[in-house]
């Protein structure tokens, strides 16, 4: 099949995590891959597993801007050109570029839903889910049955997955090796891999280490990602006088990289539709502190593949990360425990088969 991936970018994330994981199977399976999108800093790895790229104007988040319009004739010619079989979209902008594709070259139209969107009147009115939406996890599938009404028949729930073997076992050499580029030491290590934003909860898990300090003096929290709450999250952090204690690093294209540096993975979300960097922290074996929001708890059990704090609850939150820092042998119990979690539910091959299978499905329908 030749497939067509429609997203508004290709930096670091999430989605593209996902794109990458979906692009990656299949190609190795044999199908061909098309990626629309306005370009980003993962164009280079999306390339070297021989996904063809197409990069034109569409970075906006208004379902009105005149440039998604303007995008959708040289899109429909091209989808022609290549003999595209179906059209998958990964964000609601290009939710809204797949259904008018679909109206305009009568191929079969996907989308994924990765979260939880607010239920405005225009995603009521002008919903364009595709002729299937996949949900990433079990929450995400209520969100759009219950709030969207989408029926049942049109939401196919297929788990994002992960390719295990990105993610080896952090051992305490390759740790200690790592945290040198870093100028860090045997101190303990609590971090977050998350673009920064309120939804993402940085704010939480700073007033959190706060409280982690008394215990713990000479913990570091490293906060990695870019986003709008930057110069917020700084300042919180200048206000609380933890300018020793927390640091900022960029996003990085190898997520692995900066796992290696944590003796926790922290992810306090406000909302969270499964969470691909907490099963990426778990296949590295990190124990992972969340939330119990959204689809995190059908990756963490709370006491054995994980710990799941409320909401909102700084203090909840640093007594988990003072516990399991104070008990090296439970730390390395949860870490190993999620490991092996990930390794039997969440893989990428799973997840890759599942999609085909829609796929062809569809476009046997339509055809």
């Amino acid at each position: 099949m030749n497939i067509l991936f429609l997203s508004t970018h290709l930096n670091s994330g999430g989605i593209t995590s996902y794109l990458f994981t979906m692009t990656k199977g299949l190609i190795c399976r044999g199908h061909q891959v098309h990626i629309v999108t306005s370009g980003g800093n993962m164009e280079k790895e999306f390339l070297s597993i021989g996904a063809k790229l197409l990069t034109l104007n569409i970075r906006t988040k208004s379902e009105l801007d005149p440039r998604i319009y303007f995008a959708l004739f040289p899109l429909s010619r091209y989808i022609r050109e290549n003999k595209i079989d179906l059209v998958h979209a990964q964000t609601r902008i290009t939710q809204v570029m797949g259904a008018l594709l679909k109206r305009l070259t009568g191929k079969p139209f996907v989308s994924t839903c990765h979260g939880f969107f607010k239920t405005r009147l225009s995603r009521r009115l002008v919903p364009c889910w595709g002729d299937v939406v996949i949900a990433i996890s079990e929450a995400v599938e209520w969100h759009l049955r219950h709030d969207f009404r989408v029926a049942r028949e049109k939401v196919s729930l297929i788990a994002s997955g992960i390719d295990f073997n990105e993610f080896d076992l952090i051992d305490g050499a390759r740790k200690k090796e790592r945290r040198a580029r870093f100028h860090l030491g045997d101190e303990p290590v609590v971090g977050i891999v998350a673009r920064l934003s309120d939804v993402k909860g940085q704010d939480i898990l700073i007033e959190a280490m706060n409280k982690v300090v008394p215990y713990i003096p000479n913990a570091i929290l490293l906060l990695v990602g870019e986003g709008k709450m930057e110069n917020v999250l700084r300042e919180k952090v200048q206000s609380l006088n933890l300018g020793d204690h927390v640091r900022f690093f960029s996003i990085v294209n190898n997520t692995y990289e900066m796992l290696s540096l944590f003796d926790i993975f922290a992810m306090p979300s406000r909302q969270e539709g499964l969470g691909l960097s907490i099963m990426e922290a778990q296949a590295a074996g990190l124990p992972v502190v969340a939330s119990r929001v959204g689809g995190i708890p059908s990756l963490i059990e709370d006491g054995k593949t994980g710990v799941l704090v409320e909401p909102e609850n700084s203090s909840e939150l640093a007594d988990a990360i003072v516990k399991l820092l104070q008990d090296p042998e439970r730390l390395k119990e949860i870490g190993m425990a999620g490991r092996e979690f990930i390794k039997k539910t969440f893989l990428a091959d799973k997840m890759t088969d599942k999609v085909i299978q829609l796929y062809q499905h569809l476009v046997k329908k339509h055809s």
